[in-house]
Parts: C-alpha cells; structure tokens; sequence
C-alpha cells in the first residue's frame, strides 16, 4: 500500500505552482518590454501599426496579469504551509526581497492601469509612452527581488548560525549573494526573449493562416529582431552562470554533465544514455568544452561526481533539463539571427514558410526551455532547500492532507489556465486586426 509522504507531496505541489506560475511570471516580465518597444516604434517612426501593436499586446497583457496574481499568491500561501521550517529559519532573512517584490509589483499595477485608461489622451504621445516606463522597471524589479529570494536558497549567506538558528541577519547581504548576478540576469534575459517569441509565434501563425495585412509583418520583424538581441544576452549569461556554478554549486554542474572524474580538458556532454555503470553512451562530447565553460580554459581541473558524497549528488536526470534549455536557446538565438539576416537581404525571403514554421514553435518551445531551466535550478539543489544549511526534508511540513491540497490546486489552475486561454482567443477573435485598423482609419497597407 502507498504510504503517505508529506515532504512528496509538498514538493509536487510547489512543483505544480511554480511550473504554472512561471508562465505568467515569464510574460509578466518580458511583455511590458515589447509593448515599451512597439509604443516607440509608432512614435519615432510615426506609424500607427506600432502604437496598434502596443495597444493590442498591452490588453492581452492585462489577463496575464490576472492569472499571474492568483498563482503568486498561491505561491505565498504554500510557503508558509508546505515549508514552515524554511520559513522559520529563513523568513527573516529573505523577508525584505519578498516585500520589495511586492512593492515592485503594486508600482507596476498603479501604473498599468493608468497606461491603459489614458490612450488617446495626451496631445504628446511621448507623455503616454512615459507611463510604460514605470512598468517595465516595476515588472523587472520584481523578478529582481524574487531571484535574489532563489539565489540566496543557492549560495546562502548573510547570517551565522547558532544552535540550528539563523541569527546576525543582514538582508542585503543574503540578497547580493554570489548566485544572485548571473541567476537574475538570466532570468529577466530569457524572460524577454521568451516573450518576444511568444509574440513573434502569434504574428507568424496569423501570416500562415494568410492574413496580407503589414501589421503581422512588422509584429514579426520586430519581435525577432528583439529576440535576435536578447538572444545574444541569454547566451552570454549562460556562459557566467556555468562558471558561477564551477565555483560555488560544482556538484549541480557535474550532474548536469555527467562528469564522474575530476579533472582538466573536459568535455561537454550533449545528451546520451547514461548506464547503470554510470558510462554514458550515445552522447554528443565536445572536447574541452566543459573545462572552458567552467574556468575560461581548457585547463580548468572541473570537480567529478566520484568526488563528492552519495548523499549529496542531485538526480543525474537534470542533465535532460539542462540540455534542453541548452538546445532550444542555441535554436531560438540561430532562429532569430536568420530571420534578421534574411530581412536584411531584400532579395531574400524572410517571411517564407518554413521559417514562418519555424518560429511558430519557437514560442511554446522558448516556454518549454523556461520550466527546463528553473527545473534543473531547483532540483540540481537537492538535497538542499538552503544550500549546504537546510535539506528538503528538514524544511517541509509533517502535516497530512497535503494530497488533497495538491488535487485542490490542480483543479484551480486548470480552470484558470482554461479560462486564461478562453478569454485570451475570444478578446482578440472578436476584434481582429483587420477590424481595428478599419475602426482606426489606419491604412491596411496589404503586401
């Protein structure tokens, strides 16, 4: 008979809301940053398919947020439920971040709600463009202050222990730990390069279906030319967080790599099997890679799994995730450069087909590399909830009915994820673009 587990069922159910919330979380961060880009576009260029753009882009946005609300609370909710150990030991040591990240949060909104209530009220359309400013420092800000919650759980500092207890708290020194630059920076870059693919997949998919209209073309180019820059971002904090974890997590890039011996010149493992002698087979290895990701050289000397103890090497497993999130960034960033060198070339085709294919997947696939990537960040910890401090069992709750809680929450984000997308397609079916630029007087321009 199945027994009862309460540190399982815990971490299913934070599982289950993170892996939803980060969703919206993702838009929540990276679309204000397009809608910013688009609403400058229309100004600076003087073409209302841009300012169109920032309208559209910005009503979707609001829904997002909605949902995003729920399933952030719902993550507040849990942590003082599932994990009151943590939160005992830890809470006043992370408490400032999570204040702040509200306080970013309700900054975002006040001035979200006067975006959207002012269009066309402002002779200068500078004035209005002012007002998204706001909320693109708030939406970043906010994933500034809950990353520096997950990196101090990665490299905890700040505070001393004594009889079990953290005491001599400094806050900004547990938020300014040294995970928190290439974990944050990775977040907020991939977060905007996710949702410009997103963006981009929805005016690709609408050129498909044989729309003739330029607003779809713009929408595209403009997106893929962010994504194609962002992109670059990504990969280059990519390369700080790999050495980041050589120094302080060398046991999470082991596993990631399935490297069982220390020592210099190793090679990066691009999928592969791995056996129950631990030899990895079928794999991709591409030689001294992985010293060069580590350390900046082929001699860097990277830490084996052989060397560390049984007890304290995470589930080889991550090492999908981590390939995972690899292969579709190299996708999305090879995507995007394509579509802008084949944009740039006139005689080239950039809107063609495939390539409309092609970043039509790239949306659901830039999401999907966003779960890999904060499934590999959280469960390349374990056994850690805090780092080197506190394991996951320690943290959790003993208490029962965690079960039915988890079978709760998964009925909730069901109907709002149905309801989100409901919403989402009859908002935006029932006022197309084709309808607006007619209501507008904005010229259809079909190409």
């Amino acid at each position: 008979m199945f027994e009862y587990d309460p540190v399982l069922y815990s971490r299913l159910l934070t599982t289950l809301t993170l892996a939803f919330h980060v969703i919206f979380a993702t838009l929540g961060v990276g679309i204000p940053l397009m809608i910013a880009i688009a609403e400058w576009m229309g100004i600076r260029r003087n073409d209302p398919h841009y300012t169109l753009m920032a309208r559209r882009w910005a009503r979707g946005f609001v829904v997002t947020v909605a949902v995003g609300v729920v399933t952030g609370t719902a993550i507040g909710l849990q942590l003082s439920l599932l994990w009151p150990n943590f939160m005992q030991a830890a809470g006043h040591t992370i408490g400032l971040p999570m204040f702040m990240e509200t306080f970013a949060f309700f900054f975002e909104a006040i001035f979200l709600g006067i975006y959207l209530y002012t269009w066309d009220r402002f002779k200068s359309k500078v004035k209005h463009f002012l007002l998204v400013i706001p909320i693109v420092i708030g939406a970043t800000a906010s994933a500034f202050f809950i990353t520096t919650v997950n990196s101090f759980m990665n490299a905890p500092q700040g505070f001393n222990i004594i009889d079990g207890v953290l005491t001599d708290v400094s806050p900004l020194a547990a938020m300014f730990n040294p995970a928190t630059p290439s974990k944050m920076s990775h977040v907020i870059l991939s977060s905007y390069l996710t949702s410009a693919f997103i963006l981009g997949a929805i005016a690709a998919f609408h050129i498909l279906k044989g729309s003739k209209h330029v607003y779809h073309k713009k929408a595209l180019h403009l997106t893929m030319v962010s994504a194609a820059v962002f992109a670059i971002g990504t990969a280059l904090v990519g390369d700080l967080s790999g050495k980041y974890l050589h120094e302080y997590q060398p046991e999470k890039l082991a596993a990631a790599e399935w490297h069982f011996e220390t020592e210099e010149k190793a090679s990066l493992v691009l999928g592969g099997i791995l056996t129950d002698g631990n030899e990895v087979r079928f794999a991709l290895e591409i030689p001294y890679a992985l010293s060069i990701l580590a350390g900046g050289s082929a001699d860097t000397i990277v830490t084996g799994l052989n060397d560390f103890p049984e007890d304290e090497v995470p589930p080889l497993w991550i090492h999908y995730m981590f390939d995972l999130m690899v292969f579709i960034g190299i996708y999305l960033a090879a995507l995007s450069a394509l579509f802008v060198v084949l944009h740039w070339r006139k005689k080239w085709n950039a809107f063609n087909r495939p390539v409309l294919w092609a970043v039509v997947a790239g949306g659901p696939a830039a999401m999907f590399a966003i779960e890999a990537g904060w499934i590999f960040a959280e469960v390349g910890r374990q056994p850690w909830i805090l780092n080197g401090v506190m394991t996951v069992a320690e943290g959790a709750t003993t208490s029962a009915h965690v079960d039915m809680m988890l079978y709760l929450f998964l009925v909730l984000y069901a109907i709002l994820g149905v309801t989100c997308v409901v919403v989402l397609r009859r908002m935006f079916k029932q006022n197309p673009v084709e309808a607006e630029l007619e209501k507008r007087n904005i010229s259809h321009q079909a190409v």
